[in-house]
């Protein structure tokens, strides 16, 4: 087990600094006073506040070199490795959605508050403080299991790694879900009910369905992708279609199968087509994952794409592994950017 190194400043006296408010100072204050590191030991830290967003804070390095991490909730990456040298200190905020179920809509209702862990080769973690968003924006993912916060190592979505490329205004409120198609997804009272009335005016609602569109035909899977763009924009969100991450599945010239792999189901349904024209059609913003995701793994080749699937662990060449999800949602991050769906401001790039 890596030891978890909280690092004290020697300039102020973090006890000082972190002590709550009394409560006659609290009442006259036009914010609630922020949690601190009193919060965490052992490499975790827990911050008992209801459902909502909260602006987190962190100061990291210590007196060694240190490489810092934070993930929260159900495996969410909320940022990423970060390296600071020995005396030195590094300001890193993000944005955390906290929610009930904390993961997968229809999954175990996980811890109250608010949960981080913090990780890294060599962590160190000199001061941290989390305070209520004040107008964040929310992105909202609706999809499947290759979408999802999953609960399981090393089953990850690339929802759940999107949060490390953003900054502090901009939360990920994932409520994709394993197993889950259009027809169902639209369905289950947990799921698109559920989402709907939480989507406020300009929240980007990014949606992927297709994996579980089996025996979707196609007239009811287009019908269902614009039942689910015209909700977002019913409450004033800006839907984005977005096509389904590839299977990893080759043909013996090293390109991907036109079925299988390219989501084209069983009744001859090519999901990504439909979804480019729906798209088009309804002029809503297109991430093509499916064509981005083909680039890459056929590039890769059979071997070395075999790092981005759980070939390795599970012979699974649908869900991906913690790197391949991270490196997808590295491709949602640019497109983010490239079509000015969040201030540029709020993602990292670097």
């Amino acid at each position: 087990m890596r030891r978890f190194n909280i690092a004290v400043p020697t300039a102020l006296a973090l006890t000082a600094v972190l002590t709550a408010l009394p409560a006659t100072a609290q009442a006259h204050a036009h914010r609630p006073a922020p949690l601190g590191i009193d919060h965490c030991a052992a490499g975790t830290c827990h911050f008992d506040v209801p459902p909502g967003s909260y602006d987190v804070r962190v100061v990291l390095g210590g007196d060694a070199d240190s490489s810092t991490s934070v993930s929260g909730e159900t495996r969410r990456a909320l940022l990423a490795e970060t390296a600071v040298p020995a005396g030195g200190r590094v300001v890193r905020s993000f944005t955390v959605n906290i929610r009930t179920p904390e993961g997968e809509p229809t999954g175990a209702e996980g811890t109250p508050g608010l949960d981080l862990a913090v990780g890294g080769t060599a962590p160190a973690l000199a001061d941290i403080r989390v305070t209520p968003a004040r107008h964040p924006r929310q992105i909202f993912l609706v999809g499947d299991s290759t979408v999802c916060d999953q609960p399981g190592d090393p089953y990850t979505g690339w929802g759940q790694e999107l949060p490390q490329y953003l900054r502090r205004g901009v939360s990920v409120a994932n409520y994709a879900d394993s197993g889950e198609s259009t027809v169902t997804y639209l369905q289950n009272p947990q799921l698109w009910a559920t989402v709907q009335p939480l989507i406020r005016p300009g929240d980007p609602v990014l949606i992927q369905l297709a994996h579980n569109d089996k025996t979707t035909d196609e007239v009811t899977y287009r019908a269902n992708l614009e039942t689910l763009v015209a909700g977002v924009r019913e409450k004033g969100g800006r839907p984005v279609l977005v096509t389904p991450i590839v299977r990893r599945w080759f043909n013996a010239d090293g390109t991907l199968n036109n079925g299988t792999a390219l989501l084209v189901n069983g009744l001859g349904v090519d999901h990504p087509a439909v979804i480019r024209s729906v798209a088009a059609a309804q002029d809503v913003p297109l991430i093509d994952l499916t064509a981005k995701t083909k680039a890459l793994v056929e590039s890769l080749g059979v071997e070395g794409s075999k790092a981005l699937y759980l070939y390795n662990e599970k012979r699974d060449n649908t869900h991906t592994s913690v790197h391949g999800a991270t490196v997808y949602a590295g491709l949602v991050r640019d497109e983010l950017v490239a079509q000015h769906l969040v201030p540029r401001g709020t993602v990292r790039v670097e």
